[in-house]
């Protein structure tokens, strides 16, 4: 059974807070600082829910020197310009620079519900920015945004609960494959770099495995493309998915697409290598891909292994940058890629190491296809969930 839903605006459901920027060029109004202050180049690539604290504190005389207000935890961040639309929840007191239009949600509000509604109405928002240089929603525009909401807060509660109950386990999963992640790199650390044995030969990547670029097939060309073939990855697929193993990018590619352009099928456990716009974007492949110009692939030797690759890259990222040239944007080419130095250990030593990362990779392989299941059904149910489309009393989640 539905309760009664409302039209009412954001302004009605808490009070709209703006932030500021303390003067940068004192000192004292950053150094030493304890008080959270976040910024939206903080929420970019964030993917939590829960924010604590930014790059950045400021001190008790940065708080005064400029409009910035402190806001209680619960509050809701929604950038409000470049770009508008990056959402968290205070875990804490925080305040933010000018970037945001922050809802502190008053008592008839639940946070959680405000923190989904937004996320459901974050079009809606953006396309009431104005500006010319860049788009930007002032704070009466966020007030006066009108939104339906169910009118007593347990219903609010309800819904929340829902779509919360998806996200705490998307970030249960999140927090174990990071704690995994650590295990493996400080292992990396401690037998390659910290006990690297001098008489391990010196070489180059192209002793790890094969180095193998990639290539577009025309976009002339629909019948090169289609929903469900060949899986083709570019680097804006690894910004929008941080995930560590790729299966599939937006596009796949058709066996004509492959045929008339000079990508490569790659094999399961192939470790992608952004070589370009940006440099340094790391993936491994969870089955067969393919990948457009912006990579130079390392296909691992089997005595080599994937993981030592994949965290050789990781920790040589720095150096293979260093190595790019390029006017317009810098570009690490396949001969450059061939010829970064790099120490091949003993097969004992590799087949140590990848016996412990193994499992590990295994599991992360597993929260991570768990997450991609979760995430879809929390989009799914968003916007029925925050229409009033269904109700809670529809949505099983076993």
């Amino acid at each position: 059974m539905m309760g009664n839903w409302k039209t009412c605006t954001i302004g009605d459901l808490g009070r709209v807070v703006g932030g500021a920027t303390p003067s940068t060029k004192k000192a004292e109004n950053y150094d030493g600082g304890t008080i959270a202050w976040i910024t939206p180049k903080d929420l970019a690539g964030f993917s939590g829910r829960f924010i604590s604290r930014g790059e950045r504190n400021i001190t008790e005389q940065g708080l005064k020197s400029c409009s910035t207000q402190l806001m209680p935890a619960h509050t809701v961040l929604f950038s409000s310009r470049a770009p508008i639309g990056y959402i968290a929840i205070a875990e804490q007191e925080v305040c933010t620079n000018q970037g945001f239009k922050s809802v502190v949600p008053d008592e008839k509000t639940d946070y959680m519900f405000l923190y989904y509604l937004l996320k459901y109405n974050k079009e809606k928002i953006e396309n009431l920015g104005s500006g010319t240089t860049f788009k930007e929603v002032s704070g009466s525009t966020m007030r006066g945004i009108e939104v339906r909401v169910p009118e007593t807060i347990e219903e609010q509660q309800r819904i929340a609960s829902v779509l919360s109950a998806l996200d705490d386990k998307i970030e249960k999963n999140t927090e174990v494959n990071e704690n995994l992640e650590q295990q493996a790199q400080a292992y990396f650390q401690e037998l390659f770099i910290d006990n690297a044995d001098p008489a391990w030969t010196l070489g180059t990547v192209s002793d790890l495995g094969a180095v193998v670029g990639g290539s577009t097939p025309s976009k002339a060309k629909p019948e090169y493309y289609t929903e469900d073939g060949i899986a083709w990855i570019t680097p804006k697929d690894l910004s929008i998915n941080k995930a560590k193993f790729v299966s599939h990018g937006e596009n796949d590619i058709t066996k004509l697409g492959l045929k008339n352009s000079s990508a490569s099928i790659m094999p399961e456990g192939t470790v992608l290598f952004s070589s370009r716009a940006p440099i340094g974007y790391i993936a491994i492949a969870s089955g067969e891909v393919t990948t457009n110009q912006g990579f130079k692939s390392v296909v691992p030797k089997p005595e080599i292994g994937t993981a030592y690759v994949y965290y050789f890259l990781k920790h040589n990222l720095p150096i293979i940058e260093g190595m790019a040239s390029g006017s317009t944007f810098k570009e690490v080419s396949g001969s450059t890629m061939k010829n970064v130095p790099a120490v091949i250990p003993d097969t004992e030593t590799l087949a140590c190491f990848n016996g412990f990362c193994a499992p590990i990779f295994a599991q992360q392989r597993i929260l991570e296809e768990q997450n991609q299941s979760l995430t879809a059904l929390r989009d799914s149910l968003l916007p029925k969930l925050m229409s009033g489309e269904i109700s809670v009393e529809e949505v099983s989640l076993d």
